[in-house]
This record gives C-alpha cells, sequence and structure tokens, in this order.
C-alpha cells in the first residue's frame, strides 16, 4: 500500500503537469465555413492535434460570430480570444509598417507583388510579432478592385459616390483622403447591408471578398484597374503563445506556416476564376482612358508622404519598397532589350 501511495506521489505532479499544458485556442474570423481559408484552417488544427496528443487544441468562430477584426483585436486584448485570422491592416497599431503592401496603385502585377514579398514578409512578419503578436505567414488576400453601383473612370467620378472604408485601418483613411473623398467607415459585417440601403454605393475589395461576402450582388460595375493589394494573417496573442513548451511552439510554427503557404498559393487561384465569375454575374467592367489614369497614379503618389507625415508608415519601409520595385523594374526593361 505504502509503495502504491509513493508510485502516485511521484507520478502525480507529471500528470498535472502535463493537463496543465493542455491549451485550447480560441481563434475568431469574417471568413465564413466552407470557404478556403476556413478549410485548410481546419486541416492545420486537426494537424496539430494529432501531433501534440491533444495538448494543443484550435476552436474557430468563423462567419464573423465575433464582430469584425476590430471586435477581434478587444477581444484578444481582454483574454477573451487567443488569436484571429484578420486583414494585415487591422495590426497597423501593433506595427505600421504592415501596410506597406496596400499602398493605392504601387504594384502593376502580381509578379511585383512576389518579388517585393519574397523580400519584405519576413521583416513584416518580425514587426508584427514585436508589437504582441506570432503570426504564421502572409496569406494572399489579392488585389481590390473598386467596385460601385455607378461608373466609376476618373477621381472625379469617385468624389461623387458614397465610399466605404473599414471603420478600424486608419492606413485606407489617409489613403482616401489624397483622392479628395470623404469616406464612410463601417465595419465589414455592415457593408452588404450598406449597399442594400444606399448608404454606400462603392467598395473595394479583393473578388474572392466581394464573392463570399455576397457584395457582388450589390454592385453593378468594377473598375478594371488592381487598387492596392491586401493579405491576411492569423494572429495569435504573443503572450498566450509563449506559454507553450519550445517544442509546440515549434509545431505550431511548422504547420500553420505550411498551411498558410498553401493558402496564398490558393487565393491567388481563387481570385483569377472570382473574376471570371464576376463577369458571368454580368459585373461591367470599366477601363480606365489613359488621360485619367494619370490623375489616378498622381494622386496615388501623395499617399506615402502623407501617411509618413501622419506616423502611419516610416521612411525607411517606403523607401525600401521603391527601391525593390525599381530594381525589379529595372531586370524586367533590361531583360526585354
Amino acid at each position: 500500500m505504502f509503495k502504491f501511495m509513493r508510485i502516485v506521489m511521484v507520478l502525480l505532479p507529471v500528470m498535472l503537469a502535463g493537463k496543465a499544458q493542455a491549451v485550447r485556442f480560441k481563434i475568431a474570423t469574417l471568413s465564413p465555413e466552407g470557404s478556403v481559408w476556413m478549410e485548410k484552417m481546419r486541416e492545420g488544427a486537426k494537424e496539430l492535434s494529432n501531433r501534440t496528443n491533444n495538448r494543443l487544441k484550435i476552436k474557430f468562430y468563423a462567419g464573423g460570430v465575433m464582430g469584425d477584426d476590430k471586435a477581434v483585436l478587444r477581444k484578444i486584448r481582454i483574454g477573451q480570444l487567443h488569436g484571429g485570422m484578420v486583414v494585415g491592416g487591422s495590426l497597423s497599431t501593433y506595427y505600421p509598417d504592415n501596410q506597406i503592401y496596400s499602398l493605392p496603385l504601387v504594384f502593376k502585377s502580381f509578379e511585383e507583388v512576389d518579388y517585393v514579398r519574397k523580400h519584405l514578409d519576413q521583416r513584416i512578419i518580425e514587426g508584427v510579432e514585436k508589437g504582441g503578436f506570432v503570426t504564421f505567414g502572409i496569406a494572399e488576400g489579392g488585389f481590390a478592385y473598386v467596385m460601385s453601383k455607378n461608373v466609376i473612370q476618373t477621381v472625379d467620378d469617385l468624389r461623387q459616390q458614397k465610399v466605404w472604408i473599414p471603420d478600424n485601418d486608419p492606413m485606407i483613411l489617409e489613403t482616401i483622403k489624397a483622392f479628395d473623398v470623404t469616406p464612410i467607415p463601417l465595419s465589414i459585417a455592415d457593408v452588404r447591408a450598406g449597399l442594400q440601403t444606399g448608404l454606400i454605393d462603392t467598395v473595394a475589395t479583393p473578388p474572392i471578398g466581394a464573392i463570399a461576402l455576397q457584395w457582388h450582388t450589390q454592385v453593378k460595375y468594377l473598375m478594371d484597374e488592381p487598387f492596392l493589394y491586401i493579405y491576411g494573417v492569423l494572429a495569435v496573442d504573443r503572450k498566450v503563445f509563449a506559454k507553450l513548451s519550445q517544442e509546440d511552439q515549434r509545431i505550431f510554427r511548422e504547420i500553420m506556416g505550411r498551411i498558410f503557404k498553401e493558402v496564398d498559393q490558393l487565393n491567388r487561384q481563387d481570385n483569377v476564376k472570382a473574376m471570371e465569375a464576376l463577369r458571368r454575374q454580368k459585373i461591367e467592367f470599366i477601363k480606365v482612358p489613359d488621360e485619367s489614369l494619370t490623375k489616378w497614379y498622381n494622386d496615388a503618389a501623395t499617399v506615402p508622404r502623407r501617411l509618413i507625415e501622419a506616423g502611419k508608415l516610416t521612411q525607411g519601409m517606403v523607401d525600401t519598397l521603391e527601391t525593390l520595385l525599381k530594381d525589379y523594374r529595372a531586370k524586367q526593361n533590361n531583360a526585354k532589350q
């Protein structure tokens, strides 16, 4: 009997320690069930649970049931959630330079995006982590296009519209001011209703976003010029993540890092398909005349300075982006000669 009790006393702390290490991460997102994001995230969560003998589990709250990105980040701060799949710009408070990809009309092609991301993704990931969130890579949201109920070809046309911007994205606010537009901030969850009621009539979103959120049912036109580039991340509270063992942290990063690379690739393919779906839905693609495009680009060129002066971006990050684009374009021009 005494021998049995001694064995129990030896094993009990070990058993309790193992139990204490079990963590259930509560992660929220606007992505609806059935989307590529959710399918891949659940795939990763299942593998994470299996690889850690159920020490790590993830409970997802999909479809915006926990609110938009702003609400999710607030719930993370108070401990109600541990993380969220959010648009990169939502984390600007924690690392302003993470918005560098979202400068308007800065990229002319996906090839330019790929070249720049190859150099800057890791810098953004490290910056966000220093700001308080562990991320596992960047997943492309794609090029956002201006979609509206009325034809938009010129900057003056845009000024006549009721333009939506996310209510938690200070960079987009500064950006739209450069075009002398007075926007209407709304949470993403309220955009469809805003389009239905006429509160707003113009949005900027990637094709897959327009379809997933059903905004495409409320617009008639798409300005056929990629306006800005959007990406998403899985952001987990660094303090919670740091409580995991080193091995569990490594497994978490390995699995979700791989999943995000897969989502990154799948989203590009899905955006191409979504563009075709929009055409099939009879949304009219509006070409911007060259003379009008010059005005768009001239106004967009003032945005970096405005954001630097407002403290939303650093000069160093803007300089790095411009250097990378200059290098890429020079290489492309040399290759054509």
